[in-house]
């Protein structure tokens, strides 16, 4: 009985310990989630306070500012509960309202219940709570400033179901699917949209214009897509941001290897490689050269043209077009005149390089404009912004000049289409289709949920947030120990 009494006192000494070692391990846990799903690229604040909020998104229908997600009770997420933090991330619809697919809820659907718990648990108790939200809100235009019409939406592309947490853990069968799909959430960038702004699923990962850049083909198909790429190459792009003699990420990639992707642990890196490589092979029937091998393929280019001293004048010549002349004074110190780049890729070839040899201009012209930064473990990469050095005439020349000599030789670029590429790319046929035909009859045939049930669904918000509501024993007061379920 003696020894009885001792072990438990002995036990009840220890639980404190044992729990906040478990705690530990949650947050932990919490925080790889957040990685692999990529939450600081589109919620760090602009001033650079962790998930303060103000990053503003560019999608097809306009400028959305991701909120603060921080534990502050006032402008973050520190009075919602458990249940009413799944169900804004699982199904897009928070105490406040109906958010947009900007947040990529329709992949988040998958995640599995631990996982939920765990970023929870992340977010809530370790992350500094940020007592402001952003500076600016967002603003659509009508009619999609109405959240909700986002009902008609989801009902149509927002049906996943968690996935089971023995699939998903490491090592588990179905993990490189859960870290590509759910997590990783690729489609929502790689994917090209339909007509309602829905994932195409008949081209999963085929490819799509973002803001401007052109996410490209991730398929296995050995031509269109990365099926010429070996694993060991699609882990070192992951983790570095940088394959020598294929490509180069910039835009929204970069953002996601150094918030998400670089931090993850090699078995994960292979498990996203090795599903990749098995995804359905889409092909582009225009294209019959990788995009890292169009210029690799082609003759010898001549030698550099001589343009004497190379100065910048050009730069401050708003009237000189001149795209050899261009290169040279903006490009060349770096990429070198015969652009083959510097001896140690530091500053990268322009040959068999996904950028310049790419089924379209894009990359090549928004990296032109909005520069490239990306730093990892590695190490830094920069290359500055030309957006208010050059003009549209000039950046087009520069670009024509890098096309033809460097990389895809059957492209072309114009003023104009410098111009659209910098207002985010080609206008989607929706908002094509809403300047042409009366707006609210358009809203209702297009199944977003019809602006006569609007009145009814506000209604039913304050049923929504009685029914979440936060109860005192469900949420402690911050400070207190958390014990994890």
């Amino acid at each position: 009985m003696k020894r009885l009494l001792i072990a438990t006192i002995l036990l009840a000494a220890c639980r404190p310990c044992t729990d906040a070692r478990a705690a530990d391990s949650v947050i932990a846990r919490g925080a790889y989630v957040a990685r692999m799903a990529d939450c600081a690229a589109c919620h760090m604040g602009n001033d650079g306070t962790p998930f303060g909020g103000g990053h503003v998104i560019e999608s097809p229908l306009g400028s959305i500012v991701a909120p603060n997600i921080t534990p502050s009770r006032q402008f973050g997420i520190g009075n919602w509960t458990e249940a009413q933090f799944a169900r804004a991330v699982r199904r897009g619809l928070s105490p406040d309202g109906h958010l947009y697919p900007a947040m990529p809820y329709p992949a988040y659907a998958g995640l599995s219940d631990e996982d939920i718990h765990a970023l929870y648990v992340y977010l809530k108790w370790s992350i500094v709570p940020v007592e402001h939200g952003p500076s600016v809100e967002t603003a659509l235009p009508f009619p999609f400033n109405l959240r909700t019409l986002m009902v008609g939406w989801n009902a149509l592309y927002a049906r996943g179901k968690p996935m089971k947490h023995a699939d998903t853990a490491s090592g588990g069968s179905k993990r490189g699917e859960y870290l590509v799909t759910v997590t990783g959430h690729c489609g929502s960038c790689h994917t090209p949209r339909n007509i309602l702004l829905g994932e195409d699923q008949s081209r999963q990962l085929a490819g799509a214009s973002v803001g401007g850049w052109f996410a490209p083909n991730i398929t296995s198909d050995p031509i269109s897509g990365i099926g010429g790429w070996s694993e060991d190459e699609l882990v070192i792009y992951f983790r570095t941001g940088a394959v020598v003699g294929k490509s180069h990420a910039a835009g929204g990639m970069a953002d996601a290897i150094e918030h998400g992707l670089s931090h993850l642990d090699d078995d994960d890196l292979h498990a996203i490689a090795r599903h990749l490589k098995n995804v359905p092979p889409i092909r582009d029937a225009n294209t019959t050269q990788p995009a890292y091998g169009v210029a690799s393929a082609r003759p010898a280019p001549p030698e550099p043209v001589d343009l004497g001293v190379r100065t910048p004048d050009s730069l401050t010549d708003a009237t000189d077009t001149d795209g050899a002349r261009l290169y040279t004074a903006a490009c060349a110190a770096c990429h070198q005149a015969n652009g083959e780049g510097t001896a140690d890729q530091f500053y990268p070839s322009l040959y068999a390089n996904t950028a310049t040899g790419g089924p379209n201009p894009q990359n090549l012209v928004m990296a032109i404009v909005k520069g490239v930064r990306r730093s990892t473990h590695s190490g830094f990469a920069s290359m500055p912004s030309f957006e208010h050095e050059l003009t549209d005439d000039q950046i087009a020349a520069v670009s024509n000049y890098v096309l033809n000599r460097f990389g895809n030789a059957s492209l072309s670029v114009s003023a104009s289409d410098v111009s659209a590429i910098k207002a985010g790319g080609e206008k989607p046929l929706l908002l094509r289709l809403m300047g042409r035909l009366d707006i609210a009859a358009m809203a209702g045939a297009l199944g977003f949920g019809g602006l006569a049930g609007g009145a009814a669904i506000l209604r039913r918000k304050e049923r929504i947030k009685a029914q979440f509501a936060p109860s005192p024993e469900h949420l402690p007061e911050q400070g207190e120990h958390l014990t994890p379920r």
